[in-house]
């Protein structure tokens, strides 16, 4: 059923009203959060690239004032006016003091000193002539004729925009040109300083303003000329880099090569600007990253409050809440708009019990066979056992097995009166201090109960006494209600209901032999030993055999070896003669031999040279062992196959008589003279389903059939696949389909196809 198909949506309502109550302030909260977030860490990141650059702005300021610095010392240094430079002998103490200028600047690559007028050029490396020097430093823009005039006519300190320069062989270098004319005394210049700088020197400063990220940084002087720039990973046009120069100082957005860049400007003092522009998608990817960080933690708030919601919503609603979510899990039909919710759900859920009520009966049945059978209950735990009521409590347990001859097997026709096992389900006898749980067996005629009881105090050796008041209550209680008697075979009593196994196969063996005797007798399987005195023979105990023989018969694995085990642990402690001993081995050998014969296994017999020839009784334990083995494997695998052949005669039977309306669980049982829950546990493993829905189904199929093919009216139909109740079948098609039959046969007709003149009459019977 699915959730919007109720046509009341009260707990809709109450879960939406939470969900509100919960979600508005939160959005509202996460909302204010975020944009606070957002505006603090991207005001953050503008401030710390606005610091940055001033920092870079500052550094670079000083680095060109302290050249400035240079150039006027220069103009006062005794040993770099134009007689010191132009004397023979003293020009060696001019070139001296240059290069002592030249190391107190870091950014310098080389320092020049031109006295306008002259032909020659002093450095850090000595003089030459001009034409020397325009040949030795080569500049893209800057021509010689042009050089020549700007050292002789500069009248304030000027800088070049970076441009290649090449010196003679070695690799073109990106330099500037700063050129300070010195004045000393505030004469007119009469010399020119003349520094190169690599632009690297000056873009290293600033490269840490972009860190990790992509984008450029530029230096501009006075009149917009670019002096320095860096480039990580795109390059802008000329139009946009003089826009970049154009912007106020400070924080802005604007669109670079088609993308939104975050650009910081700064203006130093003399009149440089310094320009950062990175791309904003990348510039603010720790925001990104905080609204991941925002998103995800808003994910979980509104999954957690939703569930929160849901549950306080289920809450308030109280029974319908649950209710409600149990049923939507079915598939069940959707509830008409006339069906008030409660009452819908109410029945609903009524339905569900019965269909509880009706399996439960079989998984119970199921668990204590198991036990029967293996001495455990399998996968299902303790929890679940006790929730079907199976408990084990008492200090001792036995199995009693109750059998009737086909002929005198208590059907219970009387659908008022309980069946034996419904009688025997669970039967309490707290006047012995006793309970019983009853087991249907694979066989129809048989019936087995697991009796639990506590010992007395004191009386533990009368355990075989305490055991018979219990067996004859639980014959007379059977036997009163059907009117037979039935044969019992009962087991030896142990302590834990693992070793139930064993005194299911003492209760069989012992059962046979009460129906040897006849009807309505009772035999003990620690009777069937024979004498109490034992002779001196040393023969194996006869209820050792009996109990290995009877393992074999059920397949039963686990006695069986525990049977072969004891009975040559018994030759051990008695210690007979060698060829005594060699008889009794034989002895128990054929007692196998016997039982596989009487099973149809007759291939064992090929094994006797090789389990005939041993040399201790620990080696021939190890070969009866595995003939045991081999014997159990193969009636497991005659029971699963005779099994599977049984069921497909059954769904053979089935699907020719469906439509007989006596069909029924009891019938099938009794036909096949197999137990009501075996049969309906096996069938249901085999076609998936459950015998009621398998007949349905096959009697819908046939109704839909007869209804696409035939103009038969539709009561002859109903009829005819086994239903009398018409109306209650219409109710049930509807259910099933969504259609009422006349409905159904319109909508699906062949092309042709007459109408049955009786179908709306008959639709409004329902």
């Amino acid at each position: 059923m699915k959730w919007n198909h109720f046509k009341s949506k009260l707990l809709f309502k109450y879960t939406l009203s939470y969900i509100s109550i919960f979600l508005i302030p939160l959005v509202i909260l996460t909302i204010i959060i975020y944009h606070n977030a957002v505006d603090t860490l991207r005001s953050e990141i503008e401030q710390t690239n606005v610091n940055q650059l001033t920092q870079a702005k500052t550094v670079i300021d000083d680095r060109m004032k302290e050249l400035q610095d240079i150039a006027f010392r220069i103009a006062y240094d005794e040993q770099l006016t134009r007689y010191w430079t132009h004397h023979p002998y003293y020009s060696r103490e001019s070139i001296g003091a240059l290069v002592k200028y030249k190391a107190t600047s870091s950014i310098i690559d080389e320092l020049f000193l031109f006295f306008r007028g002259d032909d020659n050029i002093y450095s850090s490396q000595g003089s030459e002539n001009l034409d020397v020097f325009t040949g030795r430093y080569k500049f893209t823009t800057w021509n010689k004729t042009d050089m020549i005039r700007d050292l002789n006519s500069v009248q304030s300190p000027t800088i070049r925009p970076a441009e290649q320069v090449v010196q003679g062989t070695r690799i073109p270098n990106s330099m500037l040109a700063y050129l300070v004319p010195i004045a000393p005394n505030n004469t007119p210049a009469h010399g020119t300083v003349m520094y190169l700088i690599h632009e690297s020197n000056l873009t290293g400063l600033i490269d840490s303003i972009l860190s990790d990220y992509h984008g450029m940084t530029y230096i501009f002087d006075n009149f917009g000329q670019v002096l320095a720039a860096n480039y990580k990973g795109e390059i802008i046009s000329e139009q946009e880099v003089n826009a970049l120069f154009v912007l106020e100082p400070g924080t802005h957005s604007i669109s670079l090569n088609q993308e939104p860049h975050s650009v910081v400007s700064v203006k130093s003092d003399a009149g440089w600007t310094y320009v950062t522009a990175m791309p904003s998608n990348q510039f603010f990817s720790r925001i990104v990253h905080i609204r991941t960080f925002v998103v995800l933690v808003f994910s979980f708030m509104v999954v957690m409050g939703t569930f929160l919601a849901i549950m306080l919503a289920r809450r308030q609603y109280h029974p319908i809440s649950d209710l409600m979510e149990f049923i939507r899990l079915k598939n069940d039909p959707d509830p008409s708009s006339t069906t008030n919710e409660l009452e819908w759900i109410k029945k609903t859920l009524h339905d569900y019990s019965q269909r509880v009520d009706l399996q439960e009966p079989y998984a119970r049945n199921h668990i204590l066979l198991m036990l029967l059978k293996h001495g455990h209950t399998g996968d299902f735990p303790s929890e679940f056992t006790d929730k079907l009521g199976i408990r084990f409590n008492r200090s001792h347990y036995f199995v009693m097995i109750m059998g009737w001859e086909m002929h005198a097997f208590p059907i219970g026709d009387n659908p008022e009166q309980p069946t034996v096992m419904q009688l025997m389900n669970d039967v309490e006898l707290p006047e012995l201090s006793a309970y019983a749980y009853g087991v249907e067996l694979p066989q129809a005629d048989q019936l087995a109960l697991i009796v639990g009881f506590d010992a007395e105090i004191g009386h533990e050796g009368s355990l075989n006494t305490r055991m018979e008041p219990i067996v004859e209550k639980l014959q007379w209680m059977v036997t009163e209600h059907t009117g037979v008697a039935p044969a019992i075979g009962i087991g030896n009593r142990y302590t834990y209901p693992k070793q139930l196994n064993q005194s299911y196969i003492e209760a069989s063996t012992a059962l046979e032999a009460s129906m040897l005797h006849g009807q309505g007798t009772s035999t003990y399987f620690n009777n069937l030993s024979g004498s109490d005195v034992q002779d001196s023979s040393f023969w194996v105990p006869k209820d050792v055999l009996l109990k290995l023989v009877q393992s074999l018969k059920q397949g039963s694995y686990d006695v069986a070896v525990q049977m072969v085990s004891t009975a040559l642990n018994t030759l051990k402690s008695e210690m007979p003669s060698v060829p005594l001993l060699r008889c009794i081995c034989f002895d128990i050998l054929n007692t196998m031999l016997k039982t596989a014969s009487e099973l149809g296994i007759h291939h064992v017999v090929d094994q006797l040279p090789r389990i005939t020839s041993y040399d201790s009784l620990e080696d021939l334990e190890k070969k009866l062992t595995g003939l045991a083995a081999e014997i159990c494997a193969h009636v497991e695998a005659k029971s699963e196959t005779e099994e599977s052949s049984l069921m497909d005669e059954i769904v053979a039977y089935i699907d020719a008589n469906f439509s007989d309306y006596d069909l029924s669980l009891g019938t099938i049982s009794s036909k096949f003279t197999i137990s009501s829950s075996y049969f309906s546990r096996s069938f249901k493993e085999k076609i998936g389903m459950n015998f009621t829905q398998y007949i349905w189904q096959k009697r819908m199929d046939e109704v839909i059939r007869l209804l696409l093919h035939t103009t038969d009216p539709l009561k002859d139909i109903i009829t005819r696949v086994g239903y009398l109740d018409t109306p209650n079948f219409i109710r049930k098609f509807k259910k099933e389909t969504g259609y009422t039959p006349g409905q159904y046969r319109k909508l699906h007709r062949p092309n042709g196809s007459a109408d049955s003149p009786d179908d709306d009459d008959e639709e409004c019977t329902g």
